[in-house]
């Protein structure tokens, strides 16, 4: 994506229209430069108390846009920070259950034997009604929400590579001499596992979106094959139609090539025509 500056900002919202497309383009431009946000925030309210009345609404779709992308950002990285936690015994599962009613708003599902599992995967799997391919919009979108993934953001990619071996190795405790080492290096744990925790939920996120992304793309190319079958039955239909008038037209051709010329045969209104004798001479009354 373009580097952002602040004329840089003031000429995409210039350039912002209400369609999908401009506002969706514009506020994943604007997720992804999101350590901007303060003056993200002013130069958007500064154009939006001089845009025209007409504009202000496309503003706020904007707005709109960005903040329900990064609430479930939010909502699922917290969901994957929590389930890291109870996969590795951080807390209690009584407390991790009350985080996750209060963060994410609902209780944690209970865990199904693997033959329930198994047994909905079934029934969804002998459903007659395919499910819906979807529309060329949405897999723009969900390809774009992918350049903001965990994988591509090298700043924390490097901000982790840094981290000092002493929070990554337990061997080199014996290296604490005092309490203020001690600490300082305690403070140094704490941001690492959380940074480690954060991105680790992350990363886990983004294989949901990708495993989501590849259903989706596995629907969209079965349909457009189903498309494509059914094309090109239309298209030997089509041509056997062609085949059939054309030999029409050739046949017709050659009957109307073996009819006579009237143009050649003398005419039958423009002269006397004497029809021949009979031999038979007609009575005369007046003779």
């Amino acid at each position: 994506m373009s580097a952002f500056s602040e004329a840089a900002l003031e000429k995409k919202l210039s350039e912002l229209s209400n369609s999908q497309q401009s506002v969706q383009t514009l506020s994943l431009w604007l997720i992804h430069h999101r350590k901007h946000s303060k003056t993200i925030v002013n130069v958007w309210f500064n154009e939006l108390k001089k845009a025209k009345v007409s504009r202000k609404l496309t503003f706020l779709y904007l707005a709109n846009d960005v903040i329900q992308n990064r609430v479930r950002c939010t909502i699922k990285s917290l969901g994957r920070v929590l389930s890291i936690w109870q996969e590795r015994a951080v807390y209690e599962n009584n407390l991790l259950d009350q985080l996750s009613h209060v963060l994410l708003g609902e209780k944690k599902a209970k865990k199904r034997p693997y033959e329930e599992i198994q047994l909905d995967d079934q029934d969804l799997a002998s459903q007659s009604s395919p499910a819906e391919p979807p529309q060329t919009a949405e897999l723009i979108r969900a390809l774009q929400e992918l350049e903001n993934a965990a994988s591509g953001d090298s700043a924390l990619r490097q901000r982790i590579s840094s981290l000092p071996a002493e929070v990554q190795d337990t061997s080199l405790l014996h290296r604490i001499t005092d309490k203020e080492q001690g600490e300082r290096l305690s403070r140094l744990v704490e941001e690492a596992c959380m940074l480690l925790a954060d991105f680790s939920g992350r990363l886990a996120a983004e294989i949901d979106d990708r495993r989501q992304l590849t259903r989706t793309l596995t629907l969209f190319l079965h349909s457009q094959r189903h498309g494509l079958a059914q094309n090109e039955q239309k298209l030997e239909e089509y041509k056997r139609k062609l085949a059939r008038v054309t030999q029409v037209r050739k046949d017709l051709r050659s009957h109307l090539s073996n009819l006579p010329d009237l143009s050649v045969l003398p005419s039958v209104t423009g002269g006397h025509l004497h029809l021949p004798s009979s031999g038979v001479e007609l009575y005369d009354p007046t003779a």
